[in-house]
């Protein structure tokens, strides 16, 4: 049992050494999402850390293994939706992220549940759940008109 346990520590230490990188690569002001304040807001309190370049990277993102979960979840987030390229996403593709926005939103997908565990903050009320909807349908309407 000695020998388990020395092992599962010796482990744990060993994996601290494999570090995948934890980027905030900067931010373009001229292409980044200009949305009313109200939505930046809820965006910026449930979704940036995920999905832009300014993510807010919590202590146990230092920590394996747990930091290979969550800086994958970041990256993922950033490769889906990324509100710090927002003029840059072709209208095709936006349109499709703005169609999964409002349904992921208002089933409750987004944000992560296990996101939410730790950051209680970023629960969305139905209030805001109907704000971000309504924003995402009149982003959708000059996608279609552009």
């Amino acid at each position: 049992m000695k020998k388990i346990i020395l092992w599962t520590i010796v482990v744990l230490i060993a994996i601290q050494f494999i570090r995948p990188k934890r980027t905030n690569p900067p931010v373009d002001q001229n292409i980044a999402l200009h949305a009313p304040q109200d939505i930046q807001t809820i965006l910026k309190k449930s979704c940036y850390d995920c999905h832009s370049n300014e993510t807010k990277w919590p202590w146990y993102s230092n920590i394996a293994p747990i930091s290979w979960s969550v800086i994958s979840h970041v990256n993922d987030g950033r490769k889906a939706l990324n509100f710090s390229k927002w003029t840059k996403i072709p209208n095709e593709i936006k349109t499709k992220r703005l169609k999964r926005a409002i349904k992921t939103t208002k089933n409750g997908m987004m944000p992560l549940s296990t996101y939410l565990w730790i950051h209680k903050n970023a629960i969305l009320t139905k209030e805001e759940k109907k704000q971000i909807e309504t924003w995402c349908e009149s982003e959708l309407e000059k996608c279609k008109s552009n």
